[in-house]
């Protein structure tokens, strides 16, 4: 019998996120985890007449792929791919975890070489700017080791916070998504930050629920040569595989010209991954009520109450800085007091203090009004 939680989660990602409806093509890529997690997604989606396309993956096959595959097979199966993702109107792309850092041993220039052949072209061009997608995590004993829970207490966590009212978040966001389209400045301060940036004329996006579960952010992306200064980020991060801690930034005309972390060598290659990577993608303000310590899952991490994150790399088209990279990755720098603190502010007004929205127009976006 299926946990009637995941029959819920179905029903989320095909009405809320996907919107799916009769005669579209929703692909389903489902990476580690149960087949009745695919199974009930197929249900839910053929139940409102629409076609699944499924695809189910192994990481660990995927780590032998990516380390001994030739780059000539990696371009060929990004082609594939593309193919594929160009016959959809909809995507849902669902990993469990049996190891977090599976890819870690992969070398950086393999990686590079997936990233520019198979998921560029495949993601970055083809399924975000041109299907709706949503993208999620399915609980794990490794996901809940990451969030030092037990197994039960994850799982639980898991369906609360994947399962939320994302209708009210979403009417929630419309205030900050004004703030946002009418700012010029953008001040952020705290322990080992002090940055600034301008947002003006780049598009503000709302997400609740309709690219990522769980989700709880609004994104949109410095102007690219305007951003200066440090900021230092004090949630641990996972990219390629490769744990992360202490990442620091420092930006010049909009460029990162120094960076450290515990493995900085590491960093420095992705940083070098090609001209883009060096400059920032994206800034986002995040709010979900349920999420509020970093596990180096990023879809939950970038999501926690009284966090900012700023994504090294490639620009989102509806938010386009027209910074063009292979990478795209976020990191997370939590303002609630107990991490430090840190202020957020528009034009030289702090809307946002320890992590609290501090300003009439934002305060529904607390966790007191969205739980």
């Amino acid at each position: 019998m299926t946990d009637p939680r995941l029959d819920r989660l179905a029903e989320v990602i095909v009405h809320h996120s996907l919107r799916l409806t009769s005669g579209e093509t929703v692909l389903i890529e489902a990476f580690d985890v149960p087949e009745a997690v695919p199974g009930t997604l197929i249900r839910a989606a053929a139940a409102v007449g629409a076609r699944p396309l499924v695809s189910v993956k192994q990481n660990a096959v995927l780590r032998e792929l990516y380390r001994a595959a030739p780059v000539q097979a990696i371009a060929l199966a990004g082609e594939v791919e593309r193919f594929r993702m160009e016959q959809v109107q909809a995507y849902v792309g669902i990993r469990g975890s049996h190891n977090i850092t599976e890819l870690s041993d992969v070398p950086a220039d393999r990686l590079d070489a997936y990233q520019r052949h198979w998921w560029k072209p495949v993601h970055l061009e083809v399924r975000v700017p041109r299907t709706r997608w949503v993208v999620l995590r399915y609980p794990s004993p490794a996901m809940a080791q990451q969030a030092e829970m037990s197994s039960e207490a994850f799982t639980d966590f898991f369906f609360r916070v994947c399962t939320l009212d994302y209708g009210r978040m979403l009417a929630a966001t419309a205030a900050l998504r004004a703030r946002m389209e009418r700012t010029d400045r953008v001040h952020l301060t705290g322990p080992g930050t002090d940055l600034t940036f301008s947002i003006r004329g780049i598009p503000a996006v709302p997400c609740g629920g309709r690219r990522n579960l769980p989700d709880g952010e609004c994104f949109t992306a410095p102007v690219r040569e305007s951003v200066e200064g440090i900021i230092t980020f004090n949630a641990p991060t996972i990219y390629q595989g490769v744990p992360f801690t202490g990442v620091r930034l420092t930006f010049r005309q909009g460029r990162v010209v120094e960076a450290t972390a515990d493995k900085q060598e590491r960093l420095n290659a992705v940083l070098d991954s090609d001209p883009g990577a060096r400059f920032l993608g994206e800034f986002s303000l995040a709010f979900n009520p349920y999420i509020l310590q970093p596990m180096r899952d990023v879809l939950f991490d970038e999501k926690i109450a009284g966090s900012l994150h700023l994504a090294l790399g490639n620009a989102y088209q509806e938010a386009d800085n027209g910074n063009r990279s292979a990478v795209h990755w976020d990191l997370v720098l939590v303002q609630r007091p107990e991490w430090g603190g840190g202020e957020v502010a528009f034009d030289g007004e702090v809307i946002r203090k320890g992590g609290i929205f501090v300003v009439p127009d934002l305060v529904s976006l607390n966790p007191e009004h969205l739980a």
